[in-house]
């Protein structure tokens, strides 16, 4: 049952943890370490090492009486968050098509990964400035439309931890490098329930964007109209911000978030 990649570049153990995870959750139960190793044609003592380290890191489980192993937590979590994630672009995708339609500007959706921008959906405009960007590409998050709405919900010590971790870079001329008129930004952006990039990351290319959020209230996504700042203006622009709004507005609503009266003004 080892799976055979063709590939001779590939880092052995790491193809034989990804095919005892495959083993187990074709199985769809637990397993010895004796019977694993059969299935597998692996040696006792490599797959228990292989086993251990799954096991600490929460991918696996081992049953303290029986010994056997199967599938841990920390995969349950990842699904989880995948299922979700994909749940959010199905719901977003008629909003997406409909947004590009009125106002012919190219659309995206993004999520927070790590403080950065994973975007995980793309709809391109017909007009002849396209915007170069891909479905898992990432992008800084300070210096971005949807990255700044995906920051706005972070706590004050979750922005300081971002920090730490995150250099504040210029891009261009409009980059906001201080991490106080950004903590000061997010503030507005929680208040008005939309962003603006203005030319931060790229010069000439304008964004607006708003979030998306579950049933807990918590942002869980982020939707964007970017496009050059030649056209993003005036009302074009406010055209733009208000059919975003509105969109995330009912994508989450559809996700199960009621909003009460302590968000009036807010999104």
């Amino acid at each position: 049952m080892e799976q055979k990649t063709g590939k001779t570049n590939n880092i052995k153990s790491i193809v034989k943890a990804v095919n005892i995870i495959n083993l187990l959750a074709g199985e769809g139960e637990s397993m010895s370490l004796a019977h694993m190793a059969s299935e597998l044609n692996m040696s006792k003592s490599t797959l228990h090492g292989i086993l251990s380290t799954l096991v600490d890191v929460r991918f696996l489980a081992q049953d303290q009486e029986t010994g056997q192993y199967r599938l841990g937590v920390r995969l349950f979590q990842i699904g989880s968050q995948m299922s979700s994630m994909w749940n959010e672009r199905k719901i977003a995708y008629p909003y997406i098509q409909q947004i590009v339609a009125e106002v012919g500007e190219t659309v995206h959706m993004a999520v927070l990964d790590d403080y950065e921008v994973l975007y995980i959906n793309k709809q391109e405009s017909t007009n002849s400035i396209r915007i170069v960007t891909d479905i898992g590409a990432k992008l800084p998050a300070y210096c971005t439309g949807l990255g700044k709405v995906l920051l706005s919900g972070l706590s004050k010590q979750e922005f300081q931890q971002m920090l730490r971790k995150k250099e504040l870079k210029s891009h261009t001329s409009y980059t906001i490098t201080d991490p106080n008129v950004l903590w000061k930004e997010l503030e507005t952006i929680r208040s008005c329930g939309y962003a603006e990039d203005d030319q931060e990351y790229i010069e000439g290319l304008r964004c607006v964007a708003a979030p998306i959020l579950n049933c807990e209230g918590t942002i869980v996504a982020a939707l964007s109209i970017s496009g050059p700042v030649s056209r993003m203006q005036n009302g074009k622009f406010e055209q733009c911000k208000m059919s975003l709004i509105k969109a995330g507005n009912e994508i989450s609503e559809q996700m199960g978030y009621e909003k009460g009266e302590r968000d009036a003004g807010n999104l």
